[in-house]
């Protein structure tokens, strides 16, 4: 199937740094409908990029690989079982290697709701599916459900950064496969900045996520969390939980 692939969009939420979240994408040929989404989605804090074709929607993946495929209509009555099954297939430019993972959850809005379309659907990889018109409380609902279970799963997954170890069944952590001894918060943070361990997270961004803080807390609490991590991995005359100034903190 040809899709005419279209120029890059600014994201939704201007412009882009290395430090901020990992956007939804949202995938939309009515361009009217993708904006208004996306501005509800940017209002909950979202992050978020739409994509008009099977072709865009490769290129933006591979820019910014995104943490949730929201999947509408294309142009053809084919094209959105077309770009899930290119999707979990590892076949469609963005969702290849180390980029964007052809496991991200995807959420089908579709208004072919008979129960085969519901199958086709999820036969070709979808984690769930809304018909169409959508009402924007519960796909919200729905999103958070599936990010919640993404990132369970996420970190019921073993890491492995260079000579470090993670292991997340266990919560323990180990470097040249010598355990390193470390209490539950300096874990927490090391298995997320391990999750992408080049990417500089910023502080607010640790905050929420490690220490559960909804408005800006104590950078003072993070910061000496990440010294104590960082003098326990660096007993091997390495350097990790790097501190750039002014932004937040990367693992190497």
């Amino acid at each position: 199937m040809n899709h005419q692939a279209t120029a890059i969009s600014r994201p939704e939420t201007g412009p882009r740094t290395g430090n901020e979240r990992e956007p939804i994408l949202v995938v939309e040929a009515d361009a009217a409908l993708g904006r208004a989404l996306a501005q509800q989605l940017i209002a909950d804090g979202h992050p978020t990029w739409i994509a008009r074709s099977l072709d865009h929607a490769g290129v933006l993946a591979g820019a910014h690989p995104p943490r949730l495929v929201v999947l509408g209509a294309l142009d053809s009555p084919r094209g959105t079982l077309d770009l899930l099954e290119s999707i979990r297939g590892g076949d469609l430019e963005g969702f290849r290697g180390q980029t964007a993972s052809p496991n991200v959850p995807v959420i089908v809005l579709s208004s072919r709701t008979e129960q085969p379309d519901l199958l086709r659907a999820f036969e070709a990889g979808a984690d769930d599916f809304l018909p169409r018109p959508v009402g924007y409380l519960e796909l919200r609902a729905r999103l958070r459900a599936l990010l919640r279970r993404s990132v369970s799963d996420q970190r019921e997954m073993p890491l492995q950064v260079g000579p470090l170890a993670i292991d997340t069944s266990a919560h323990v952590a180990s470097l040249h496969g010598n355990r390193v001894e470390l209490r539950r918060l300096e874990y927490e943070l090391l298995l997320h900045l391990a999750a992408d361990p080049r990417r500089v997270f910023s502080k607010h961004e640790l905050l929420q996520a490690v220490w559960g803080y909804r408005s800006p807390g104590s950078t003072r609490t993070l910061d000496s969390h990440a010294s104590r991590l960082r003098r326990k991995l660096s007993a091997a005359g390495e350097r990790w939980v790097i501190n750039v100034w002014g932004v937040g903190y990367r693992l190497i």
